[in-house]
């Protein structure tokens, strides 16, 4: 029955997948200039004809159609191109960039889930007092706040409380764990506190939903203590909607680290995006635009599964 699920959901991914890269590759051609004008600058020594090889040597000549057609040809032999700037294989600088991306929305999601649960079902189980409206507030900030601003007082925070920590300068775990740990430490607070704020609100709204059930009011009437009920009973099924939303906020992690990869120097694939974008790397930008894509189909179809570990009532169909 799952396996059957999850081809039939892999098969109808892929059409919305070719759309958004398809999107995406109009996209970035429309925007004024290609990588041979990035190439060429304000000092062009080059003839008529050296320009047009150019456009010939990077298949630029073609019309956008064909090179899309090329693009998704290349697909079925697992060829996603080469990058125009580095004349690096994309699936390579993909393999170098993912475990930096991943890690930092592992991080991000984790204290998300250990700041956001938490408070939500403090604020759920404490409504309308004072501590549920403090929590409200830090999830209402949480919300509004730019995750720029953000890492820009932690990094003042930081950097004036804790002389010598290693804010900057990405190293990889295998080399130094506790410079990975200290250099990851912030970029993952910034995000994840911006995601705990929905992970609080999404926690809050199903705990008091589970609260007024039947099922809840009857074992607090048989004297089942007020932490087992909590825990036991509520906690678990008001998970549910929490996970859905948790999957949706790692695909968004993965694809949405732009700005903190960039703030905090991270070599990671949101980094690498934006420099595809900046210098027209089509290749780079389809690339990335594919294995992200593919990454949020799979995590959904993850999340979907995981529902049937949670509550065996939810049926797979």
């Amino acid at each position: 029955m799952e396996i059957g699920y999850v081809v039939r959901r892999l098969l109808s991914a892929v059409p919305t997948v070719l759309l958004v890269t398809f999107l995406v590759f109009i996209a970035i051609h429309i925007v004024p200039g290609d990588i041979v004008d990035m190439m060429l600058g304000t000092q062009n020594y080059l003839t008529e004809a050296q320009i047009r090889e150019l456009y010939s040597e990077y298949g630029l000549d073609k019309p956008l159609i064909v090179q899309y057609g090329i693009w998704v040809k290349n697909l079925f032999t697992f060829n996603l191109g080469t990058s125009l700037r580095t004349g690096r294989s994309v699936k390579d600088l993909l393999a170098d960039r993912f475990p930096v991306t991943f890690e930092l929305a592992l991080f991000s999601l984790l204290f998300a889930l250990i700041i956001g649960i938490p408070l939500g079902v403090l604020s759920a189980v404490k409504r309308n007092s004072l501590t549920d409206n403090v929590v409200r507030v830090f999830g209402l900030v949480g919300l509004s706040s730019p995750s720029f601003w953000v890492g820009a007082i932690l990094i003042v925070l930081v950097a004036g409380a804790f002389e010598g920590f290693n804010l900057f300068g990405y190293v990889a775990p295998t080399v130094n764990l506790t410079s990975n740990l200290q250099v990851m430490l912030l970029p993952s607070l910034t995000l994840g506190l911006m995601v705990s704020a929905q992970i609080l609100r999404m926690t809050r709204t199903s705990m008091l939903d589970v609260l007024n059930q039947d099922y809840v009011r009857t074992a607090r009437a048989k004297g089942v203590a007020t932490r087992k009920v909590i825990m036991k009973h509520a906690l678990r099924n008001a998970l549910i909607p929490v996970v859905t939303l948790s999957g949706i906020q790692l695909g968004y992690l993965l694809g949405g680290t732009i700005v903190i990869e960039n703030m905090f120097a991270l070599p990671g694939m949101g980094r690498l995006l934006l420099q595809a974008v900046n210098e027209r790397d089509y290749p780079v930008v389809q690339g990335i635009v594919l294995f992200i894509g593919i990454l949020i189909v799979l995590l959904n179809i993850l999340v979907d599964l995981i529902y049937t570990f949670i509550d065996p009532r939810v049926e797979l169909s």
